[in-house]
């Protein structure tokens, strides 16, 4: 599961990549690369985990990683059930600023929009209300080539300039080397726990995967992340109960409580309630008067 460096196929005679793909689920390992992506999710839904930071994300959005950004779009486990017979798609445009695009925008006149990738190396999602008409111009820098592909991505690009009211998908910049070892055991650390979460996860288990003691591990993880490995972990499976409650998968509470995998319902009552701020029941019927 050490799956952190990645290196992204480029196509001869291009330095604006387009990549569509459609699967079962998605790519299923955290990862990151020299690349900035944006990538809207045609079909899918799942959590995003973001550096050291987690999110639902569902079909339609729209989301902006920064360069060496570690990322995992993590498909819902029903997408990993073969009788399912779902799929997913994403589109996702790749570009990097420092390699063969270095001089477009080492120019005078790029120089904001390179302050502009570089304070929001944390990624972003775009807001709802400007998402169709992004998704637009994602389609047609797919659609073009040559001078013109370059003509629309800048334009695509100052659009993505004029958006207001940002909000960081990660809480901290991660702009280590790619070869950072330190990043590889972190990253088979949370891909383990994204993996396990809806089963009993033990801080011996956890930290057999960072090859540290117990002790040693809850100060690594801390360090890394920002949260106790505890608290990582309900995250992970309270953002699970969250779309399992608005999307009305399971019969009750109960039933999401453990396939989550808290081990009563008291427990997930009080855990939902400290994360969300709310408890399950209100959080569904916040969810309904809303979409109404």
């Amino acid at each position: 599961m050490k799956v952190l460096p990645f290196t992204i196929p480029v196509p001869e005679g291009q330095t604006i990549i387009v990549q569509e793909e459609m699967q079962s689920h998605f790519y299923p390992h955290l990862h990151r690369h020299a690349e900035i992506q944006i990538t809207w999710i045609k079909r899918g839904e799942g959590t995003l985990l973001t550096g050291n930071s987690m999110h639902s994300f569902k079909a339609g959005e729209v989301y902006v990683l920064g360069a060496n950004l570690p990322h995992l779009f993590r498909s819902s486990p029903e997408y990993f059930d073969e009788s399912n017979k779902l799929d997913v798609q994403e589109l996702t445009i790749f570009f990097d600023p420092t390699g063969k695009l270095s001089a477009l925008f080492d120019l005078p006149e790029m120089q904001a929009v390179k302050t502009f990738f570089e304070k929001w190396q944390v990624g972003f999602k775009i807001p709802v209300e400007v998402t169709g008409a992004f998704r637009e111009q994602i389609d047609m820098v797919q659609h073009t080539r040559g001078v013109y592909r370059m003509s629309v991505f800048l334009r695509m690009v100052n659009l993505l300039m004029g958006i207001e009211n940002l909000q960081p998908l990660s809480v901290a910049s991660h702009t280590q080397p790619l070869t950072d070892p330190e990043g590889m055991r972190i990253a088979s650390v949370l891909n383990y726990i994204m993996h396990n979460y809806s089963s009993t996860l033990t801080l011996e288990d956890v930290a057999l995967q960072a090859h540290l003691t117990p002790n040693a591990f809850c100060r690594y993880f801390k360090k890394h992340t920002r949260l106790t490995f505890v608290a990582f972990v309900n995250k992970v499976r309270v953002n699970q109960a969250c779309k399992l409650l608005i999307n009305g998968e399971l019969n009750t509470i109960a039933d999401i409580a453990y396939s989550c995998g808290f081990s009563s319902i008291n427990n997930f009552n009080l855990t939902f309630k400290k994360i969300m701020g709310k408890s399950p029941r209100d959080y569904v019927n916040d969810y309904t008067h809303r979409v109404k």
